[in-house]
């Protein structure tokens, strides 16, 4: 077992370390410098477009809301790593691991633009008016090959919808167990019967659960950061200081080297939001809009929202609290921000967390489950196969509740590699179709019309247009 986890930790960091994060980079610098900064200089435009309705809303039918669309794919990646992930970069390469963070999240906003266009433009329509893509879908019809679809559809389904949501499901059960002292079984069945009557009801039930879930999780832990960083407002030009001190010094201000700093803050803002690795068009294409780039900007805004706003939250208690929380060799990953929050607020930020991770755990697990459901939906193989899968995941909920799953995690993070980098390297050659459309989109929206999206307007597109069905008049 030692063997097992040594082996999966060196790959883990061989993967990261070497393929992941300089394509990443790569895609993201790329698509930053073809858009201009696009993805963040429109930020006021896009809080406009999340207040649109659906597209076929307005003539009658269903759909989900671009809104909807945007919480599905925000309850899977704000997580408890916006809560242990972030202590533990400063734990390891001290407060100037932020400002990397932010830098990151700044041109990952152009390559979650770019895959969350390609999931709009090669999503298809569903029987009851719902739409359903993603990564799959953009490898089957604009690349032709059906074959690479499936291999991500089987380790998207397995990866989220199994591994990483016996993981969610194992935080809340240790969460409860250690405030409370509740069984963890007890906290499994409880989960398994709050779970099965979301994810049954199909993508318009989460979508109505994760549009009322994400906006008070994200309201309720920002109001408390802000809380405690208008108590320490004489301090927060020291913080400021602190965070870019250590993201230029050699060596960095909680111990750690530039390059811990660097590396750590690049994996966190990376990871947090998950920004090209082919998790959140899934949740995206789902959304019914008048134009594909509309839903693109708006999952760039998850980026920022993601990692600018609550992983920096996060970050902000810490710092504030002082050196001597996050150099404390004694403290690890949550306990960091249990002590800082104790530190400002006093002994019921226990319980206030345990309730943050209690959210954050759950809406992930309920996003995590719809990544695998539309990938399910993409292999073709029915009802009956989807829920099974529907029950294997609640399996997986209360076997993570009662389990040890830090060996499925480390191999969970091993194929989330794998799958991300073939994502990576689908978008470098598919990212100029979503360059065209943003640029068909301004275009339009310049001339003072409503953008609407017309295949024959994108010349990227020729050849491709019996692959996009469901945009056809």
């Amino acid at each position: 077992m030692e063997k097992f986890a040594s082996w999966t930790g060196f790959f883990n960091d061989t993967i990261y370390t070497w393929i992941l994060i300089p394509l990443l980079l790569i895609v993201g610098v790329l698509y930053t410098v073809q858009l201009k900064c696009g993805q963040f200089t429109h930020l006021k435009h896009v809080l406009k477009l999340l207040t649109e309705p659906a597209k076929e809303q307005q003539n009658g039918e269903k759909g989900i809301s671009p809104f909807k669309a945007f919480t599905i794919s925000a309850a899977s990646h704000i997580g408890t790593g916006n809560i242990v992930g972030v202590a533990g970069a400063i734990a390891a390469g001290g407060p100037g691991a932020v400002f990397w963070m932010w830098v990151i999240a700044l041109i990952g906003g152009a390559s979650s633009f770019v895959e969350n266009t390609l999931g709009q433009i090669f999503k298809e329509k569903n029987s009851d008016g719902t739409f359903r893509g993603g990564p799959a879908y953009y490898m089957t019809h604009a690349l032709g090959l059906p074959k690479l679809g499936i291999v991500f559809s089987i380790v998207i389904s397995v990866v989220y919808g199994f591994m990483f949501n016996s993981i969610q499901a194992n935080t809340i059960a240790s969460a409860f167990s250690n405030s409370y002292g509740v069984k963890e079984y007890v906290v499994g069945a409880v989960l398994i019967v709050v779970v099965a009557l979301v994810i049954f009801g199909g993508v318009r039930r989460i979508a109505d659960v994760t549009s009322l879930l994400v906006p008070f999780m994200a309201i309720a832990y920002m109001g408390l950061a802000l809380l405690i960083i208008f108590k320490n407002i004489t301090l927060v030009p020291s913080m400021f200081a602190i965070i870019f001190r250590s993201a230029f010094s050699l060596q960095a201000v909680a111990g750690g080297t530039l390059g811990a700093a660097i590396l750590n803050g690049v994996r966190r803002g990376l990871f947090s939001n998950e920004a090209g690795m082919g998790a959140v068009p899934n949740a995206s294409s789902t959304a019914d809009v008048t134009h594909p780039a509309k839903q693109g900007l708006i999952q760039a805004l998850g980026v920022y929202m993601d990692t600018i706003l609550v992983c920096s939250a996060t970050a902000f208690i810490i710092i504030l609290a002082g050196q001597e929380v996050y150099m404390d060799p004694n403290l690890k990953g949550i306990a960091i921000t249990q002590t800082a929050l104790a530190h400002e607020v006093g002994p019921w930020a226990h319980t206030f967390l345990t309730f943050c991770v209690l959210m954050f755990a759950f809406s992930s697990v309920i996003g995590n489950y719809y990544y695998g459901e539309n990938n399910i939906q993409h292999l073709g193989w029915g009802k009956t196969a989807l829920n099974f899968y529907r029950v294997l995941v609640l399996g997986m909920v209360f076997v993570g509740c009662v389990a040890d799953f830090s060996i499925v995690w480390d191999t969970g993070d091993i194929f989330m590699g794998i799958m991300a980098t073939i994502n990576l390297v689908v978008l470098i050659k598919l990212g100029k179709i979503a360059i065209e459309a943003y640029q068909d989109y301004f275009s339009q929206l310049k001339s003072g019309k409503e953008p609407e999206f017309h295949i024959s307007n994108l010349k990227t597109l020729k050849g491709l247009e019996d692959k996009i069905g469901c945009w056809k008049k």
